[in-house]
Parts: C-alpha cells; structure tokens; sequence
C-alpha cells in the first residue's frame, strides 16, 4: 500500500525548488543497459492500456481518499490549477499563468478559457472557490485542509481569474493549487460524502471515467475535448490483481501492459528472451519510502528506547539485499536521499543486538523466566504486524522483522489484510499495533499532515499518534518562509528528532520498477519519472491491440 501525505504531496504527488540530486548515478529515470532501440513509428489514435493494480480505488472524490489507488485514477480524470513539469518546474495546468504578488502573500490564478467539465459545464474560477470552501468545511472528512487553512482569503476576480490571499509566507502555497478541482454545478449544496461523484467521476483531465467493477476493474476513455489535446491512446483499464505473482503471470500472458515489478522480477525472472522482445524496463529511485510504523497509543512503544532498540535488531541492510536485492537506498528519515532537505547526519542504528537488549532491558524488559522471552511486570513482549495483502517484499520484510526480533526476546504476529479492509477497518479506526507501509514524498519537504500533532483524528494521516511540540514548531516555521536555508535548518532539525524519536523504524527507499509493453511509444525518461506525458503515449497503427468499445 502506498499512502499519500498531503495535498502537495499528492502532485506526486507527500512542494518547489531546485533539488533534483539523486545519488548513485541515477539522476533521471531510465531504461536499463541493453534494452532494444525504441524503433520511431507515426503517432497514432487508438488503442487501450491495461495497468495491474494490487489494490481497488477507495473513492474517486481525491479530497476524500488517502490511498495511491484512488488517486491514480482520479489523476487521469481531474486537474489541477498548477502541476510539475519533466523536470521538476511548477507548470501550468487549469491556470495557464498566475502573478504573485512582491510580499508573496497572494496569488492571481489566470484561468484557462474554453476549458469543460466532461458533461460539458464550463469550468470557471467559480469551481476554484467551490473547491477551497469546500476542502476548510469541518464536515468534509479529509485529510487535506490544512494548506488551504492558511489561506486568509480567496475571491473570484472575473470568469476566469482567482486571487487568493495569506497572511502569512507559506512556502507551499503555489503547489498546493495542485489539487484536484472539483466541479460546483453537481456537489454546490449537497453533501460530498454521499455524491455519486465517488463512483462515477466527472473531471476536466484527459480521460473520462466509464465504469468501475468493484475488485475487478477501473475504465476511463479518452477526452476528445482535452485542452491540451485529445490523448493518443483511447483508453486506460485499471485491473485490481490482489498478488504480485498473478499480476506477473497476466503480464507474461499479455493480458495486461504495465506493472511495476518486485526486484526479484526485474532482475531474474523478466532477464529472457519473450520480455526482451516485448517489454521495455525502467529503474530509478523513487519519490517515496517503507517504514515500520508504531501505534504510538500503546503502552507498548511508549517509551522510545524501545523503538530505538527495535531499530538495532532489525537489519536494514539485510532486507535491501536480500528482499530488494540491492535495488533500494536505505531510509533515515522522510526525505529522499539527494534532495535538498535531505539531512546525511542524522542519528542511524546499526545492526546490534547486544545494544537493543541492552535497551530493552533500561526500558524493563527482562528474561527473567531464563526462555529468552522478553517480560515485563509478568507479561510478555508481544506485538502484531499488519499489512496489506498482494504485496509479497512487505510480507517478507514482516517475516525478516519476526525473526530479528524473535531473536532479542519480541514475539511478532504478522497479519496480511485484503486492502480495503486492512486500511478502512485497522489503519483509519488505529486498531493495529505496528504496520508495514509506504509513503509516497513530494518535491517540497513540507510534511505537516503527516507529522503534526493536529492531524491525528480519524482519518488524518498522522494515524500513528506522534506528538511532539518542537517537531510541531518546526513544521509550522518551515512553511511559514521561502527562505531555502531558513527552511533548511528546520527540516534537518526536524529528521534529527524523528531519528532520535524513532516514531517509524524508517526501513528503505525503493527504485520504481516499471514495466510496459513495448507496443506503447512517446515514453521520455526524465527526473519525475516517466507518467508526467501519460497523453503524448500512442501505439503505431499497426501495433495496435484493443478496441475501445461504446
């Protein structure tokens, strides 16, 4: 399960400067040594991609979910008024321009003319407005308020021109213009928990929603009134494959065109003869990362030596190599390795259990019966991992956690849940004691939705419970300049804590692993990442496979 973390987070997705340095040689992402030539062939209508999803959407309103799967989709359906360009710049999307003011306390959206909602309503900065009043409503259950929170004022000019004003500098405040825009013609007065809109969405993007089969599929078809062009490929089926293996099987098959790969799969199992022919590869370290995350409201981890120690026996090196086989960075913190809020000296917990005994026992837990099981007042440590179903390396990474831990004293019961249940039934109601999850992180380092100690509440993102006053002043300093070293100081401030704090035993950055068919042309590698033209793929005409049927 990936998870985003706040508005900015989800342009891609959990902010905008000039950071792009990712370690290692990999400054872009690219097709691997050896892959065939890309043989250039006319740009051509037609066609359908079929991408294998792990999990179901939860709710196509982006305002009201906080899962990857939902907002994957809903991406292809609904705009932003700016978004992220190749290379990492604030671009453009419903705002073809905007004027900020010298202070930078307001800013003027231009609005795009001409532009439609996919039942053909005009979009104007009305629908802007609709969706600002909207996101600070007390009644609307998201996560995603507290940027538009800052917001002291927000009109519309004319038609096509919005100004929104702060108070205060908030360093995020273009990009969280990013968020998806809602229409006010079909949710202005209702109650947007219980609008259609959830199951049949209706956006500006480039690709109108057609049906959704609960577990089985998501189509979407192509906006032939798109404003930045009709796209090339008719249409796009999400299929919901609840296991990496099958989906793997569906690809070989050619039943479906894009997955993105365990490393197992890219390394061994795709290196032959029928995917060198039919498939291209892509690798690059990833805008996101997977933590061991604690419910802070238990007893249990209340005391921080105990995450501190539960970091020493646990072997992060061992699950990049043997899980990730050497296809991940390990994590320190929330920030990906090489960009500018990235902090290199933090505090880190090697492999040592002699150290997390030593922990354990200044903590009080002790082998007081002589059995090598951990007690404390009588009772022993035992804890239960969740996680969600389909995803095998976190599977293996809770068994590699198990045995680690078996090995200073800790019981481990490892859960797998179908994806809907364990995020609705577990994570949202806190009813799990540790989880096996990812984040997916953004351009900008702002991460208050995730770490504040307001966004706690059902629903919020901070669903571990952490509070701390100084990471909460930091948080609010950090957003409240544009100064990039000011906000620097913060940020590194910041994982210095969480490193000490141990909230998450922050486990490992992947590489994105991409697979798709090799009929699909127009994919240019590039520092985002390679979905940022998704309208710009196409297949020759003589390639083409599927019909796009009424």
């Amino acid at each position: 399960m990936e998870r985003t973390s706040s508005i900015s987070l989800l342009i891609v997705l959990l902010f905008v400067l000039t950071f792009w340095a990712c370690p290692g040689g990999q400054d872009k992402a690219e097709a691997p040594a050896g892959a065939t030539p890309v043989v250039f062939a006319e740009p051509a209508y037609g066609d359908i991609m079929v991408e294998g999803s792990i999990g179901d959407a939860s709710n196509l309103i982006p305002l009201l979910a906080s899962d990857s799967a939902s907002h994957e989709v809903a991406g292809k359906v609904y705009n932003g008024l700016v978004k992220y360009d190749k290379n990492i710049n604030v671009v453009g999307d419903l705002a073809k321009s905007w004027d900020i003011s010298p202070d930078g306390l307001a800013i003027t959206f231009h609005l795009r003319k001409g532009v439609h909602w996919h039942d053909g309503h005009p979009f104007t900065a009305e629908d802007v407005l609709y969706t600002y009043r909207v996101t600070i409503d007390p009644k609307t259950p998201t996560a995603y308020a507290g940027d538009f929170l800052k917001v002291k004022k927000a009109e519309v000019l004319d038609t096509h021109t919005f100004r929104v004003t702060y108070d205060k500098p908030f360093a995020p405040a273009l990009m969280s213009w990013g968020a998806s825009i809602l229409p006010k013609h079909l949710l202005d007065g209702k109650d947007i928990t219980r609008s259609p809109l959830a199951r049949h969405p209706i956006g500006t993007g480039p690709y109108r929603f057609k049906e959704w089969v609960t577990g089985q599929k998501i189509v979407l078809t192509a906006n032939p009134d798109y404003f930045e062009g009709r796209p090339y490929i008719d249409g796009h089926i999400t299929r919901i494959i609840p296991d990496t293996a099958t989906m793997f099987l569906e690809l070989r098959a050619g039943n479906i065109d894009r997955m993105g790969l365990t490393p197992l799969q890219y390394k061994r199992q795709t290196e032959n003869n029928l995917f060198r022919k039919n498939f291209n590869k892509y690798r690059y370290l990833s805008f996101s990362y997977v933590y061991l995350g604690y419910n802070l409201r238990k007893p249990l981890f209340a005391d921080k030596r105990v995450r501190q120690a539960i970091a020493h026996a646990v072997n992060k090196q061992e699950i990049i190599d043997g899980i990730m086989l050497g296809m991940a960075r390990e994590a320190t913190g929330p920030y990906k390795p090489g960009t500018w809020a990235y902090n290199d000296r933090v505090k880190t917990y090697p492999y040592d259990p002699q150290k997390a005994r030593a922990l354990l026992a200044e903590a009080g837990w002790r082998d007081t019966g002589g059995d090598g099981v951990l007690k404390k007042d009588g009772e022993p440590f035992v804890f239960e991992i969740v996680t969600n179903q389909g995803n095998e390396i976190r599977a293996k990474c809770a068994e590699i956690i198990q045995r680690r831990l078996a090995e200073v004293g800790i019981t481990v019961k490892i859960r797998v849940l179908e994806w809907a249940a364990f995020v609705n039934d577990f994570i949202k109601k806190g009813r799990f004691d540790a989880t096996i999850l990812g984040w997916t992180v953004s351009m900008d380092p702002d991460i208050y939705d995730v770490w504040h100690s307001s966004k706690t509440k059902p629903d919020e993102l901070n669903f571990i419970g952490y509070i701390n006053a100084e990471v909460d002043e930091l948080l609010e300093k950090g957003r409240s300049t544009f100064n990039q070293k000011l906000r620097k100081k913060c940020y590194d401030r910041i994982q210095e804590i969480l490193a000490e704090d141990q909230p998450y035993l922050f486990m490992y950055v992947p590489d994105a692993l991409p697979i798709i068919q090799k009929r699909f042309r127009g994919i240019e590698p590039a520092p985002l990442g390679i979905g940022y033209n998704f309208i710009r793929w196409y297949v020759p005409k003589a390639e083409q496979k599927l019909l796009m049927t009424p």
